[in-house]
């Protein structure tokens, strides 16, 4: 008789269809199918367990299995599971409401609820653009929107129209609205080619066409999906300042770098900042369930604020907007960030990873290892001293990844770069190992 891991892997190859996953791969290979999980730890139905070293996609923030939000969904089961948001509310999104425009940058004044991060994107979005429309006269004008190179913002049509990554956006094109864009900050070491500055290309665009920009979108301090591009200090501030100058909205996309990610609650923090919309997600709910906000300012919500018939409502929303049982592990996450100090332990276990990861340094085809807080790209190359990548059909980040799985570490690469982001409550030891099993699973893939 046919063991459960081996009929559940026959259904899976049967039916399922994964994301960003060539499937041709996947119906040859064998893959985890992941039952439970502990701490940092994820374990399969054959029971082989593994270091979560992505935190379930960069979501998982306390560790798996949290007693204090396991609590906290269930408080909220045995009083109601969902009600819509339209037209009604209920306690627990109004107490989150309130819990983060507490902790938000100071000038974010509202909360808007939806489920994912690109959704949160394409609030914001929308949000800026009817802003403008509704101011009337001139600013009408205000219908584009400037975004970075190598950018990635969600996969909805919205988002991706502010992306830039052409492996992901190129195919969409004819589908999306046209976006300005300016370079990325980050240069990389081996790249000895004289760029342009992106801030003053920003403000050369600005002072052409800023009357027809009704907002630019980012991410602050790190474009992750891009490989973990860092941006250089001062640079946000910057940006924030010509926005500013300019008189165009400024969007921060969080999702990935919200919630302690980069070793403050907010990564605009880090610069001072305050965004007119603020976009967030992913480890909102400590990696429970799908839950993101967009934040804004009096201001902005004030724009929407008129008689019924001028129709100035903001008409979006979906079915499970400000879902109770996701609200409710939201208020928990929160929770324990203030009650367990969550961002003052971070900052040695980040000391921590930057003095382990120097190790990797050493290995012949790490060109580059990049760090923001508990954020890391490793970036593997052909040759380094020539800046030569692998060929993308090469599939080393791939392969890198694999051999980490076979070593007990779950891991996903982006392209040839190997990222790192655990769970903040992960153990220093626990820490020390997944650099360790880093280390060997690149020698492994790359023969050296």
């Amino acid at each position: 008789m046919a063991s459960r891991s081996h009929r559940l892997r026959q259904d899976d190859k049967r039916y399922v269809w994964h994301p960003f996953t060539q499937m041709q791969d996947w119906l040859r290979e064998r893959h985890p199918i992941i039952e439970r999980g502990e701490g940092s730890t994820l374990i399969d139905v054959d029971g082989r367990r593994y270091l979560d070293g992505i935190s379930s996609l960069w979501v998982t923030l306390h560790g798996h299995r949290k007693p204090a939000i396991d609590r906290s969904i269930r408080a909220q089961l045995s009083k109601v599971a969902h009600t819509t948001f339209l037209g009604l509310s209920h306690p627990t999104a109004i107490e989150l409401a309130k819990a983060l425009i507490r902790i938000a940058p100071a000038g974010l004044a509202k909360v808007f609820y939806s489920d994912n991060g690109a959704t949160a994107v394409e609030i914001a979005l929308k949000m800026a653009f009817q802003y403008w429309q509704q101011r009337g006269g001139s600013f009408r004008r205000k219908t584009r929107f400037i975004a970075l190179e190598e950018a990635y913002h969600g996969d909805t049509l919205g988002a991706v129209s502010v992306g830039g990554i052409e492996l992901f956006h190129q195919l969409y094109r004819p589908l999306l609205f046209p976006t300005w864009r300016i370079p990325s900050p980050y240069r990389a070491p081996w790249d000895r080619a004289r760029r342009p500055d992106p801030v003053e290309r920003l403000e050369a665009l600005l002072r052409r066409q800023h009357d027809q920009v009704a907002g630019l979108v980012m991410e602050p301090l790190i474009q992750a999906a891009a490989g973990m591009l860092p941006s250089p200090p001062g640079f946000l501030k910057a940006v924030r300042s010509l926005c500013s100058q300019f008189n165009v909205l400024l969007i921060l996309d969080e999702v990935a770098t919200g919630f302690g990610r980069t070793g403050t609650m907010f990564a605009c923090e880090q610069e001072g900042v305050t965004p007119d919309l603020l976009c967030l997600a992913k480890g909102i709910t400590g990696g429970y369930l799908p839950l993101a906000v967009t934040l804004t300012t009096q201001e902005i919500f004030d724009g929407f604020r008129a008689s019924y018939g001028e129709k100035k409502t903001f008409f979006h929303g979906h079915t499970y907007t400000a879902n109770p049982l996701a609200c409710a592990a939201a208020l928990a996450n929160l929770h324990c960030f203030q009650r367990e100090q969550t961002l003052k332990l971070l900052q040695p276990k980040i000391a921590l990873l930057r003095r382990e990861l120097k190790s990797l340094r050493s290995l012949s085809h790490v060109g580059d290892i990049r760090q923001v807080g508990f954020m890391v790209g490793i970036e593997l190359m052909q040759d380094r001293e020539r800046g030569e990548p692998y060929p993308y059909e090469a599939k080393i980040g791939i392969r890198t990844i694999l051999e980490a799985r076979r070593r007990g570490l779950i891991i996903r690469p982006l392209g040839n770069v190997i990222v790192l982001m655990p769970p903040l409550s992960i153990a220093s030891r626990d820490l020390s190992r997944m650099v360790r099993i880093v280390a060997d699973s690149i020698v492994a893939a790359t023969g050296g």
